[in-house]
């Protein structure tokens, strides 16, 4: 096997197996978060009418889509990081930057389904099977791609700060006499800074596209952009990141477990 093809697989085992605990590790606050992004009536509290596996509605299609999304992340990451470092060689966070905005952006094609099928699952209360052949048969319709370009929106500049964030924190951290030969302390602790960057960034981006997925209506990322501000009668920022808190909850342990085990699976994997 190449050194290229390698380095793929190596990527594709560490990606799913850190995507998925960290997606068990969050999945009962992304459940609460997506009903709650939903809008009104949607109620976060009604989740607790179920029974206790009610949190982990949805995991199931964002576990069993980790390998090929992280494929994809990867790939779309690794060849705009080179393509920029080969035009400006001096500047890797730049490099870091753009191939992380690039494998944003070729994940969001697959993201974009498995979310409506997990948003259908945690809003809608589908089971995994109706909510994957509503979509599936959907598929080459409006339907099936609801939500798309928000989500592009949301994981192609969203996923460039989310990488600069990291290798930057980490940069930092690792010249700190006190903490750079802990190097577990610096991978959750650069996981962590990542997230609330990235999804500093990219959260209005998010919770648009929740309530688009979760319409019975087509609706732009305009139109809905808008009715969220209206329904709000304050702040445009406060509406657009309502729920914000709870993102960060989910979000930040879920960055700093999926680097920590990444860099931990994929060590023992190169030997």
């Amino acid at each position: 096997m190449s050194e290229d093809a390698n380095e793929f697989m190596i990527d594709l085992v560490a990606g799913w197996a850190s995507g998925g605990c960290s997606i068990f590790a969050s999945q009962p606050i992304d459940t609460i978060l997506t009903r709650k992004q939903a809008g009104n009536a949607f109620q976060s509290s009604n989740i607790l009418k179920g029974n206790l596996t009610s949190f982990w509605r949805g995991s199931s299609a964002m576990i069993g889509a980790i390998p090929l999304q992280n494929g994809m992340l990867m790939a779309g990451y690794g060849y705009g990081k080179r393509f920029t470092e080969n035009m400006r060689p001096n500047d890797v966070l730049l490099g870091v930057f753009v191939g992380g905005c690039s494998g944003g952006l070729v994940q969001s094609f697959l993201m974009s389904p498995v979310e409506l099928i997990k948003v259908n699952q945690q809003v809608a209360g589908k089971s995994l099977t109706s909510a994957a052949t509503l979509v599936s048969t959907n598929i080459f319709s409006g339907f099936g791609w609801k939500g798309l370009q928000a989500t592009i929106l949301r994981d192609g500049v969203p996923h460039g700060v989310w990488f600069a964030s990291y290798e930057w924190c980490k940069t930092k951290l690792d010249t700190m006499e006190n903490v750079r030969d802990n190097k577990t302390l610096i991978s959750l602790s650069s996981g962590a800074f990542a997230a609330v960057t990235a999804w500093g960034v990219g959260y209005p981006f998010d919770i648009v596209k929740t309530r688009i997925q979760a319409s019975m209506e087509p609706k732009s990322v305009w139109q809905t952009t808008l009715e969220i501000v209206r329904e709000s009668r304050g702040s445009p920022i406060a509406a657009l990141y309502k729920g914000f808190s709870l993102k960060l909850a989910k979000a930040v342990p879920a960055s700093a477990i999926n680097f920590f085990v990444y860099e931990t699976v994929a060590e023992k994997l190169r030997g």
